[in-house]
């Protein structure tokens, strides 16, 4: 008999730049050491995995991360009384510095994560990404913040065009003059406020690796992904499992130098002369992570097992080969539902 496992899980925002929620629980539902029993943590009540029955058995509504961490803790320790969760698995990056800061708390109601040490999710930022590449020795494009339009003036002399805008936490435009920095400059702080990041233009072919470090230096599971189909936005709507050596050995080096603690997703640029630049470290799970369950690594169910404490050994194999392709689809909802989640928060 699997033992059962109740799991909260955020993200449940399947739209055009997707949450990774929904492909969290995909996994998390395939899991062959346990059975899972889905908690949803939504923020907006329009967020579709909420209406996905056969996916979420409950759905409760969030307190969003600029509340606070004390909001926070009310609200799950709620939801708790009620479900008596076994784990948390977050999966937005503005919300994980909140449950980072609050795991001794979850784990006193008995709620169990896996997630990173303060200390790496704040080095990985990309404000502090040139810092991190020179500490690892790891190849990173030059990038500096900026905190107003005016200091890009001042720092314009050290770029070519086009040059990449960046939020802190989300969004990124690629800019091929002042105006267009300007415009992407008030668009992404207006949305996720400063710093704003300045970044190099790589030229290249994108590549992504998902995975799961230890928090002792090894690699439980890496799976690299090349896009094959990018969206206007930046986004992977396709993409292939791949093996290169290079890459793997570049993930196992990024593990073993932090000792990461959780689930990853590194974003690179391969070069016409083979080299790996590192554009972005995304502290959880990406939403293509379904791809790496159908390759062989079921990350979800690798991290719930850490997080319960369960001994898991590193997966070093996977089908190669294999493509995921996204797409999108209409659900009819009852409005009575949509209705009960926004005055209730539960559903």
């Amino acid at each position: 008999m699997r033992p059962k496992i109740k799991i909260a899980v955020t993200g449940l925002n399947a739209i055009d730049n997707p949450g990774p929620g929904v492909a969290v629980i995909r996994g998390l539902l395939e899991a062959e050491s346990f059975e899972a029993s889905i908690i949803g943590l939504a923020y907006e009540s329009l967020e579709p995995g909420i209406y996905m029955h056969n996916l979420v058995d409950k759905t409760y509504q969030i307190p969003y991360p600029s509340a606070g961490t004390d909001l926070l803790l009310e609200r799950i320790e709620y939801i708790n009384g009620i479900e008596n969760l076994d784990v948390i698995i977050p999966n937005f990056d503005a919300e994980l510095y909140s449950f980072i800061k609050l795991e001794t708390r979850l784990k006193e109601l008995g709620i169990h994560t896996f997630l990173p040490t303060l200390e790496q999710f704040e080095e990985r930022l990309k404000i502090n990404l040139p810092e991190f590449g020179e500490k690892y020795d790891i190849n990173v494009p030059k990038s500096e913040a900026i905190y107003s339009v005016v200091d890009f003036r001042k720092i314009q002399d050290k770029y070519d065009w086009p040059v990449v805008v960046k939020g802190k936490y989300y969004d990124a435009g690629i800019a091929y003059n002042y105006e267009q920095v300007t415009t992407y400059f008030n668009k992404i702080s207006a949305k996720w406020g400063l710093p704003i990041i300045i970044q190099e233009f790589s030229h290249g072919t994108e590549y992504n690796v998902t995975g799961v470090g230890d928090g002792n230096g090894n690699t439980i599971s890496a799976v690299p992904m090349r896009k094959q189909y990018i969206t206007d936005i930046g986004k992977a709507w396709g993409g292939i499992a791949i093996t290169d050596e290079k890459l793997i050995e570049l993930t196992h080096h990024f593990i073993r130098e932090t000792k990461w603690r959780g689930g990853f997703e590194l974003e690179l640029m391969k070069n016409k002369d083979g080299s790996f630049y590192l554009l972005e470290i995304n502290p959880r799970i990406p939403a293509w992570v379904y791809l790496a369950v159908g390759v062989g690594q079921n990350i979800p169910e690798i991290i719930v097992n850490l997080a319960m404490g369960i001994n898991v050994e590193p997966i070093k194999e996977f089908k190669a080969g294999k493509m995921f392709i996204r797409y999108s689809w209409e659900m009819i909802v009852d409005l009575e539902e949509f209705e009960k989640i926004s005055t209730t928060g539960e559903l």
